[in-house]
């Protein structure tokens, strides 16, 4: 299903060594699994992009309680294997399925009630937030689903705090994403956090899709700036504003390159891309601060200017509140994962 709303968030970095098997990532696929998700966790997780030494950054088994299923367009699909393979995983991830209100057999919700209890991370995509919110693995937590499916979802299951205006929700070790394309968001989203920001984005480019990057609540995902596209009346001057992040740069400088009065400006920005200027100064201030911090050794001071922040304080308070890290334990953490030696 198509998603027709948006939102954005953000790890604290939890890379793991370069020299480390791959991350091994278990996709639970039950009859009338749809296709478009299917592939998503395949191309995601199955990517061609590697570490720094060359090795893969994932080993995907799609796993589900029968041999084979029908996809929701009736193509039938072999499941190489069964629920054991779940027991074995670092993060599960629960394909959605034609029929949100099927509840899956019990072998398969005690499954996911059993990996929950050890400590896996178990993520949902689309309607699959309705199999563990079966399995109760969402009650007293905050979850989202397909727009659509959002009323059904906090009707069926009320101990579940249902959000349909965001792409996904990240509370650690639970996930759950809205529509089909924000499924392929949450993905990237774990690439980001597993790997850095240069790996998620080279498995974006590989994929042809732009890397929503985190920047917001720790739980919650902001809404995301859309692509522009070059007709858009704010292109050239978020084009021009990307150029010149390390500059201060006011509401009322962005308004005069848009020929509008600040007013004007900050309301029609705010209706075409469902943030404020401000905020998406910030939100893209952060972003340069993360890739500097990741490929770059600059010291702190010179990282705050040259990403706008101005000093080292003011970074460390935005990187805070946005990431809940410092900037040197994220260098640390994702510097260690590009310099680790290869296996």
């Amino acid at each position: 299903m198509q998603d027709k709303t948006a939102t954005s968030p953000s790890p604290s970095p939890s890379p793991s060594p370069s020299s480390s098997p791959p991350h091994r990532v278990a996709a639970l696929a039950c009859d009338s699994v749809t296709l478009f998700e299917l592939a998503v966790a395949n191309d995601v997780f199955g990517t061609i992009i590697t570490t720094a030494s060359g090795g893969p950054l994932y080993s995907l088994l799609v796993c589900g309680p029968a041999p084979s299923v029908m996809t929701e367009g009736g193509i039938r699909v072999q499941v190489p294997h069964g629920l054991d393979a779940l027991a074995g995983a670092q993060t599960i991830v629960v394909l959605p399925t034609l029929d949100s209100a099927s509840v899956p057999a019990a072998p398969v919700l005690d499954a996911l009630r059993l990996a929950r209890s050890r400590g896996q991370r178990i993520v949902s995509l689309c309607t699959g937030a309705f199999v563990l919110a079966a399995a109760g693995l969402l009650d007293g937590h905050t979850a989202t689903t397909h727009w659509s499916e959002c009323a059904d979802l906090a009707r069926q299951y009320p101990r579940v705090s249902v959000d349909p205006k965001v792409l996904y929700t990240d509370e650690g070790d639970l996930l759950t994403s809205a529509g089909s394309a924000a499924s392929l968001d949450l993905c990237l989203h774990l690439v980001q956090r597993d790997h850095g920001t240069e790996i998620a984005a080279k498995v974006a480019r590989d994929l042809v899709v732009p890397l929503h990057r985190p920047g917001g609540q720790a739980q919650y995902i902001e809404t995301p700036m859309p692509p522009l596209d070059d007709g858009d009346l704010f292109a050239d001057t978020i084009g021009w504003l990307r150029g010149h992040l390390d500059e201060q740069v006011t509401v009322a400088d962005l308004a005069a390159r848009a020929a509008m009065s600040p007013r004007t400006f900050a309301r029609r920005f705010l209706a075409s891309t469902g943030t404020t200027p401000l905020s998406w100064i910030v939100r893209e201030r952060i972003r340069l601060a993360q890739r500097l911090l990741e490929t770059s050794d600059l010291p702190v001071d010179v990282l705050a200017r040259e990403s706008g922040f101005g000093s080292p304080d003011n970074l460390r308070k935005h990187f805070g509140r946005a990431l809940r890290t410092t900037p040197q334990a994220y260098r640390r953490a994702f510097r260690a994962t590009a310099s680790a030696p290869a296996a």
